[in-house]
């Protein structure tokens, strides 16, 4: 009876010897959380702005004046400068951004170097072109300082105005206009008086090359003086000039057009004029800063871009 006992108790004791072997040799399950994988994301790279979309509808002032400020901070678009390259291609992708199809004519006038950019939409007739100029004047030859009239003009008023008038017609527009427009940003006007040079040479080189008889022909020229007052131009064409001073009341801007004749400019209306063609000059000419230092973008107004702006979009849509 003592050995079985002493049997039993021995196989007690081996088998939880054993026992302990097993749970300290043999691996143990993982009871922990299975572990998820994420895939790594890389970021996408940042994209470009959205191209503008075209928006037809009101002239928008505000707009209209963004285009001055973006002009006056390339500098003095003077002829040969940076600046002056800088602004070509800009008017060229704004308006291409728009829609527009875009040319740059380089030629050379009186052996100067000229860069006008026509922007064209729709076909057919009637034919309209409307043009401002984009350079700046060399220097300051009408400012007050001696010291500064040998300095560039900013050309916040003389030159950015019109351009910024011209861009802001590019995308408000309709798209299927029934007419052929061309809007043409002429180089070289401004440095008549100065040796070597004369006035109004780019739209000269484009008057010369042009093909065909445009029906109209509106250049825009120091239309964003804060005080406007656009007289009736003596040299213009009058039944145009009538048109579009009679469409500047009914929109409510007959205190900046004002139905007088006043003063005989030649400007780029001039070669077309002297081709037979129907031209106008809008221009406002009692601006005390003309040809100053002091032609800078605090003396333009966005309510006188809109005036202006507005009476030409309201005249294309009803011009035939």
């Amino acid at each position: 009876m003592n050995n079985r006992r002493s049997i039993f108790v021995i196989l007690v004791f081996a088998l939880a010897v054993a026992a302990i072997f097993v749970a300290r040799v043999l691996p143990r399950p993982d009871t922990s959380p299975t572990a998820t994988t994420v895939p790594s994301v890389t970021a996408p790279a940042p994209t470009a702005a959205p191209t503008p979309t075209p928006t037809p509808g009101p002239f928008s002032g505000e707009n209209a004046m963004r285009h001055v400020v973006t002009q006056m901070e390339m500098g003095p678009r003077v002829v040969g400068t940076e600046a002056h390259a800088r602004v070509v291609e800009w008017i060229r992708g704004e308006a291409e951004a728009q829609g527009w199809q875009v040319e740059i004519q380089e030629t050379t006038w009186q052996n100067q170097p000229v860069r006008n950019v026509i922007a064209k939409l729709g076909s057919g007739t009637p034919w309209v072109i409307i043009g401002a100029h984009f350079d700046s004047r060399m220097v300051a030859d009408k400012d007050l300082d001696p010291e500064k009239q040998t300095q560039p003009v900013p050309g916040a008023n003389d030159g950015a105005s019109g351009v910024a008038v011209l861009l802001e017609l590019a995308r408000v527009l309709p798209r299927d206009l029934d007419k052929q427009v061309w809007l043409v940003f002429f180089d070289s006007e401004d440095n008549g008086r100065l040796p070597g040079w004369d006035w109004i040479l780019g739209s000269r080189a484009f008057v010369d090359a042009l093909e065909g008889t445009p029906d109209s022909v509106v250049i825009v020229d120091m239309i964003g003086d804060a005080d406007l007052n656009i007289y009736k131009e003596r040299n213009s064409d009058p039944e145009l000039t009538d048109e579009i001073w009679q469409i500047a009341a009914e929109a409510g801007y007959g205190e900046q057009f004002i139905p007088e004749l006043k003063h005989s400019m030649l400007d780029d209306h001039t070669p077309f004029l002297e081709k037979g063609i129907r031209a106008i000059d809008i221009i406002d000419f009692d601006y005390p800063y003309w040809h100053t230092s002091e032609d800078t973008a605090d003396k333009v107004s966005a309510h006188s871009l809109e005036a202006v702006g507005e009476t030409l979009r309201l005249w294309l849509l009803k011009e035939e």
